[in-house]
């Protein structure tokens, strides 16, 4: 199945998804941005792509329209943006309902949200991305997952609701995880102490979670209630209010898991 696509969007997320869709063998005819320097440079990467920063694409011979944008911006898009007759229109938003695009003109609508963090400069293999699909429409929506057969992608038809348990999931396990990794390089740096040092520690952790549970793969003083060492740990972390703080709570959290 090939699908002609128009993309909607210059940022991570349209820069990956955009490239990944034309491998995959389908069309990518128009690229709109805000700024339409933006635009073209994601454009100039495909092949025979129109970039545009207006939102009218009655002209269109697309058949599926991504808005791939930040959360805010997309209730605002989905109002203004212009679609030829027949066109499917969805988001990639992890938390925003599907009725959000009601006010669209489209005549379909649907959610194609993957469920992994993007970034331009490191590529990835679309068959580690899962997609959380949400349609009204049955054809839609079989679509949807065609598309995500031709990407290689996992595809899981998600509610509203279900799909924003999982975002709050995801950020937990992957955002908040980051920063603790970020909190630990900071301590590091402050000591001119080379972070290589926890590599190790970081990647057996991660895979010892992933393979036993977060609950079995626990350790450290909190879990093994050690007072002295935690007492030691926040009177080190003083220098800094907020980072001894984010300590205290989260060794607190661990404390209180295990006495459920």
């Amino acid at each position: 199945m090939k699908l002609t696509v128009s993309v909607i969007g210059t940022g991570n997320v349209a820069w990956h998804l955009s490239s990944a869709l034309e491998n995959a063998g389908h069309e990518i005819l128009e690229i709109y941005g805000r700024n339409i320097h933006k635009a073209n440079q994601l454009a100039s990467r495909l092949y025979a792509t129109e970039a545009q920063d207006h939102l009218d694409f009655t002209e269109s011979h697309a058949k599926l329209f991504v808005i791939a944008v930040s959360d805010q911006a997309v209730p605002s898009i989905a109002e203004a943006v212009l679609l030829p007759e027949g066109s499917i229109l969805v988001h990639t938003s992890g938390t925003l309902a599907l009725d959000i695009l009601s006010y669209s003109s489209a005549d379909f609508t649907g959610i194609l949200y993957p469920l992994q963090g993007f970034t331009k400069s490191r590529e990835l293999s679309f068959e580690d991305v899962p997609f959380l699909l949400e349609s009204g429409d049955k054809e839609t929506l079989k679509t949807l997952k065609k598309l995500c057969k031709s990407l290689k992608s996992p595809a899981y038809e998600i509610r509203s609701k279900e799909r924003k348990s999982i975002h709050v999931a995801a950020v937990f396990a992957a955002n908040f995880t980051n920063h603790m990794v970020y909190l630990a390089e900071s301590i590091m740096k402050r000591q001119d102490l080379d972070f290589e040092i926890l590599r190790p520690l970081i990647i057996e952790q991660m895979n010892k979670t992933l393979q036993l549970g977060a609950a079995d793969a626990q350790t450290g003083p909190a879990i093994r209630d050690d007072i002295n060492t935690l007492e030691n740990h926040y009177d080190f972390l003083t220098y800094n209010e907020q980072l001894a703080e984010i300590y205290r709570s989260i060794s607190q959290s661990i404390i209180d898991r295990k006495e459920i």
